[in-house]
């Protein structure tokens, strides 16, 4: 019994807010020049890792990789960019199966839009905006969002 309580307890303290845990390792930010890696999964219907940490300013070279069975998007943004996108999404309710349907937020929208086929892998460089207001990765597409398709951005600070 002792062995039950202990692991339930180091459970507890390693299951604590992922957004207050610092980043491991440390994250050394990315340049114009040397850009830093960042890999995303997306999955039926959840990201790996399940927070992103961004050094704000900085450059990334974010690969985007489908590891489930459907279509799936990444849009990086605040809560006004993934409003904007979960209402734009929400227009192709109903539209046959197949390829996600071609949608569009109005220009003044900011933020980043990745549309990821299963199996595939797409790349895109990106400098990391400077605000640091609360930000989160989600997908729109009909029906994921609800399923929990949404992870917390986590702004790290420069070393």
């Amino acid at each position: 019994m002792a062995c039950l309580t202990m692991t339930i307890s180091v459970l507890v303290v390693a299951c604590g807010d992922a957004t207050t845990v610092p980043a491991t390792p440390a994250v050394q930010p990315g340049t114009a020049d040397s850009p830093r890696e960042v890999n995303l999964i997306t999955k039926d219907y959840s990201f790996l890792p399940d927070v992103l940490d961004l050094v704000p300013g900085e450059t990334v070279l974010l690969h985007v990789i489908n590891g489930g069975l459907e279509v799936h998007e990444a849009i990086l943004g605040d809560d006004a960019v993934q409003a904007a996108w979960e209402s734009a999404e929400a227009a192709t309710i109903g539209s046959p199966p197949g390829p996600t349907p071609a949608v569009s937020v109005a220009p003044q929208v900011r933020g980043l839009r990745v549309v990821v086929r299963s199996g595939e892998r797409v790349d895109v460089t990106w400098t990391v905006p400077s605000a640091t207001a609360p930000w989160s990765v989600g997908c729109h597409i009909p029906g994921h969002l609800a399923r929990g398709m949404i992870i917390p951005i986590r702004w790290v600070d420069r070393p």
